[in-house]
């Protein structure tokens, strides 16, 4: 009798579970190793919950490709249930009306309480929650194999003026100093770290957040493309077109002593097998001590005007900022928890600093969105200076020409 009644309530459970179960097609461009590992755990907790997950997964750019194919599908009026969306382009979205509203999965799991005010605000559309947070990535880290150094008798510099220096030795010790990716993105990130480097938080935050006309112009923007070229200088010929996870890869294999990447990088090397501290060390781009670029992967659940989908989808999100899996994606990801209620105990060195040093520039006003990973400005802005950086980076154009036509090209974006 009691076997029957287990067996009655199981069925009803079963029953129940089928009732409200769902298909939550996520759009994403996580694909490298470490980022198929770190979604796959989030897959893996919604199929648990009853729902299915359908992965949509669109490669390259930065999400730029992702965002080209997102457009096509709402304009087609077949959005994804959830798609990877940051910055200003959650409240353009929310704009059109067609994102669904998450206030009470917040309310209920305490969201204003458990998420930075100020990161809290990114994800808001006119005070509502319609975008749920993953995590927080520093942007402005530099990547190191020390054994190189110790071999090329090099310093591992904290300045650009140390950094040439040291690059050079690199080279002669026939090592590549420099790995990188010649995409767009990852040139645009290396520019707006030396951004920060050489004109602090406030001129950074002045040209590349609010847009400011006679910061555009300045020297410090030609400075800082002036060192965008002397960095490319130290690069190899094979760099054109490379992934950011193969630029990884040769620092980690002993190829390149430099990598400037944002902190996903750190799985990269996790996945390897490599060791911090021994294999690889994790140090702040030159010259921004005390500064941080952070950048938020978040996701937007799109509006499916489906009862049982809106379910499965407030379920994502909810699982998104439990807790226990903010420390299992963070870890595998290379990122820290963006929810306060994780536990720091497993997380290694290089995220305890990042979460430390997070909490420092917030207090000292020298936290950052980054202007490359589309936190500070709307795309159609970011692609200027993708456009501008890139042609750059890959011609003669002198450093008084790119900062001519970076300032007045903004300028007549924003009319």
């Amino acid at each position: 009798m009691k076997t029957l009644k287990k067996m009655t309530v199981a069925l009803s459970l079963l029953g129940s579970l089928s009732l409200y179960s769902a298909e939550v097609e996520v759009l994403h461009w996580w694909s490298s190793g470490s980022e198929a590992e770190s979604i796959g755990k989030l897959k893996g907790l919604l199929e648990e919950s009853g729902h299915t997950w359908k992965d949509f997964s669109v490669a390259g750019g930065n999400g730029v490709n992702a965002m080209t194919v997102l457009k096509s599908r709402v304009i087609a009026g077949n959005p994804p249930s959830a798609a990877q969306i940051k910055g200003p382009s959650i409240q353009e979205w929310s704009e059109i009306g067609s994102t669904l509203n998450l206030n009470d999965v917040a309310k209920a799991n305490n969201w204003d309480k458990i998420i930075p005010a100020r990161f809290a605000e990114h994800m808001k559309y006119k005070g509502n929650y319609v975008a749920v947070p993953v995590n927080v990535h520093k942007i402005n880290w530099m990547w190191v194999n020390p054994a190189i150094f110790k071999k090329a008798g090099a310093s591992i510099p904290t300045t650009w003026e140390q950094f040439e220096v040291a690059a050079k030795k690199i080279k002669a010790a026939g090592f590549i100093p420099v790995a990188a990716g010649g995409q767009a993105w990852q040139e645009t990130t290396m520019f707006e770290t030396i951004v920060l480097g050489v004109g602090g938080a406030d001129f950074y935050t002045k040209a590349l957040v609010d847009l400011d006309e006679k910061a555009l112009a300045s020297d410090t923007i030609k400075k800082s493309f002036d060192i965008l070229r002397m960095v490319k200088s130290f690069t190899d010929k094979n760099a054109p077109g490379r992934d950011w996870n193969l630029a990884t890869s040769m620092v980690y294999k002993g190829e390149a002593a430099m990598l400037f990447m944002g902190d996903w990088a750190k799985g990269e090397f996790k996945v390897a097998g490599k060791k911090v501290g021994i294999d690889y060390v994790a140090l702040d781009t030159p010259q921004t001590s005390g500064s941080y670029i952070y950048n938020i992967d978040s996701f937007v659940m799109f509006d499916q005007k489906d009862a049982k989908k809106a379910v499965a989808q407030k379920k994502l999100a909810q699982l998104i900022l439990d807790k226990s899996f903010q420390v299992t994606f963070n870890t595998k990801k290379g990122s820290i928890p963006i929810s306060l209620e994780a536990p720091r105990t497993q997380f290694d060195d290089i995220a305890l600093r990042s979460m430390d040093q997070l909490n420092a520039a917030s207090y000292s006003k020298t936290l950052v969105p980054s202007m490359a990973h589309q936190m500070a400005i709307t795309d159609n802005l970011k692609g200027v200076f993708f456009d501008v950086v890139t042609n750059f980076y890959n011609s003669k154009m002198s450093s008084a020409e790119a900062t001519k036509i970076l300032a007045s090209t903004i300028k007549s974006e924003k009319e």
